[in-house]
Parts: structure tokens; sequence; C-alpha cells
């Protein structure tokens, strides 16, 4: 996170809209602190775990996660992410 203060705020967040927002709700992230130390990989797999039988695209949450830790668009994400 390169030094960087975490906004801790969900609401505004780069890629975190409604829908993201309100699955992080529901496994118990509240604020980009509470993602950073989760991590997006481990908070997309108690989302999946959250919603049997729902698929949720990988790429689009690890990536959207990820950019809202770096406060970057998913797409900007430096290299090594793809």
């Amino acid at each position: 996170m390169g030094g960087k203060t975490l906004n801790n705020n969900l609401n505004g967040a780069k890629n975190i809209g409604p829908g993201i927002r309100r699955r992080l709700n529901e496994i118990g992230i509240y604020s980009l602190a509470d993602l950073a130390t989760i991590t997006p990989a481990k908070a997309y797999s108690k989302i999946c775990e959250q919603n049997p039988g729902k698929t949720f695209p990988v790429c689009y949450y690890l990536y959207s996660l990820e950019g809202a830790l770096l406060d970057l668009h998913w797409d900007d994400l430096p290299d090594f992410f793809n």
C-alpha cells in the first residue's frame, strides 16, 4: 500500500459499488482497513462461502478489491496483478 494511509470508508472507495459493499458488510468488512487485514483473496473466498450456489467473477472481485486498497481503478493495477 506504499505507505499511503487508507481512507477507512468503503463508501466512495474506488471499485466498491453498492453490491460489493453489501457483500463485504455481510462478511464483517466495513472499512478498507478491515479489507487490508483479511486480504482481497480471503474476502473473496468468504463472499463465496457466504453465498453458496452463486457465482462471483473472481478476477472482477479480486481486481476491484485490490484496486480499492491501492486507490486505483481496477484497470490501472500494476502488471504484476495480471
